[in-house]
């Protein structure tokens, strides 16, 4: 902080005070003009300025703004005549950091250079103090993040045990299932009968497939996975997921529909993953139609996309999934994407809306419910469309 550059176009009044500031100890570099003193600045970036206010040419006022505008730190002291206060004030509205007036005396001077160094080292302690605060709050970020990884595995895995023991029914079912197929393919085989030796191994098919969906699932769950990103179509993504279920949605009376937003077009998204997101919620909806007690309404799941904006310009997509069906209290969505559970008895796992809801959390994103108890439900899922 010893560098001093000092501009003034009266050659006595820089001599003078050149003597007088290397005797202070500062490293005084001088210029008879703005210009020469702005070439001066540029290479040897002092941290104190001194230059007088009125000069031909270049002003010490231009030449402050110039300082203020090339993004150099530096603290500028104006010199002014005796009663030329509007130029002082300009000055000071300019971010000089003092102004003294001719004559120049010792005493005002050093009391203004030690002003202007005061300035500079308080921020110098505010930068560093900005630049630790951001550094904290980046570490804490991360570790706030890690451990909130840490909180989801420990909580899968958590889920895990617990699912295995709610499983067991279902698992039983299966085996049941097995087994009757096994009898009846023995006595298809033994009494020569191909029609029960045909419904034998079609039951055994059945349950393997609900074996092997099971394993999948499990995995799927306590497995850590990044989503696959890739610019895909998620209108697309919602009519391949509807087209899975067509069938099952026709053969249980459930009218399955979808309105979807054109102006989505391309996005940045896992489709594997949103297209099980969108099977589990789908199959889910029309689940509820069929288990619905009351039987006499018609039934309908919609599907829905639209693009949404928030106050900051994101552009995100919401995927809706409306049904008509047996609806929820709040109790049940307390539970929906908490451990082990299902509404469907020993026909459900529990396990597709904790996998649902581990992918979008996955793809940073978020899942909500509405629903009244009776009345239907509706799911949404907010996804941002280009992620940062």
């Amino acid at each position: 902080m010893n560098k001093l550059l000092l501009i003034d176009d009266e050659r006595p009044i820089l001599e003078m005070l050149d003597l007088s500031l290397t005797s202070e100890g500062y490293q005084v570099f001088t210029a008879e003009n703005g210009n020469d003193g702005m070439e001066i600045f540029e290479r040897e970036k002092p941290k104190l300025v001194i230059t007088d206010i009125k000069m031909p040419g270049v002003s010490g006022l231009e030449v402050l703004k110039r300082i203020r505008g090339s993004g150099q730190e530096a603290e500028v002291i104006i010199i002014t005549g005796h009663g030329d206060m509007d130029s002082s004030i300009a000055a000071l509205q300019n971010g000089a950091s003092d102004f003294i007036t001719k004559p120049i005396k010792d005493e005002a001077l050093m009391v203004a250079l030690e002003r202007a160094k005061e300035k500079i080292i308080i921020a110098q302690k505010l930068r560093d103090y900005t630049e630790n605060l951001e550094q904290t709050v980046q570490e804490r970020t991360e570790d706030l993040r890690q451990a909130q990884q840490e909180l989801l595995k420990k909580e899968r895995l958590a889920t895990i045990g617990e699912t295995v023991t709610g499983l067991a029914h279902y698992i039983k079912n299966i085996l049941n299932g097995l087994r009757g197929g096994m009898y009846k393919i023995n006595s298809g085989m033994n009494r020569d009968k191909p029609i029960i030796l045909k419904d034998g191994w079609e039951m055994a098919q059945r349950n393997v497939v609900k074996i092997s969906e099971l394993v999948l699932d499990l995995l799927s769950y306590s497995k850590e996975r990044e989503p696959q990103r890739k610019s895909c179509h998620p209108n697309e993504i919602v009519l391949e997921a509807v087209e899975s279920l067509q069938l099952l949605a026709d053969n249980n009376a459930v009218k399955l529909s979808y309105s979807l937003d054109s102006n989505i077009r391309d996005a940045c998204l896992d489709p594997r993953g949103m297209h099980r997101v969108l099977l589990n919620l789908v199959s889910n909806a029309i689940d509820a139609c069929i288990y619905d007690p009351d039987q006499s309404k018609p039934f309908e799941v919609e599907v829905k996309t639209r693009v949404e904006v928030d106050g900051r310009g994101k552009n995100f997509i919401l995927f809706e999934v409306i049904d008509n069906g047996c609806g929820m209290n709040r109790e049940v969505k307390q539970k929906l994407f908490n451990r082990f559970f299902s509404t469907k008895k020993e026909q459900g796992t529990g396990l597709g809306l904790l996998i649902t809801h581990k992918i979008i959390q996955e793809h940073g994103g978020e899942i909500s419910v509405d629903s009244e108890e009776g009345k239907g439900a509706t799911f949404r899922v907010r996804l941002e469309k280009e992620p940062g």
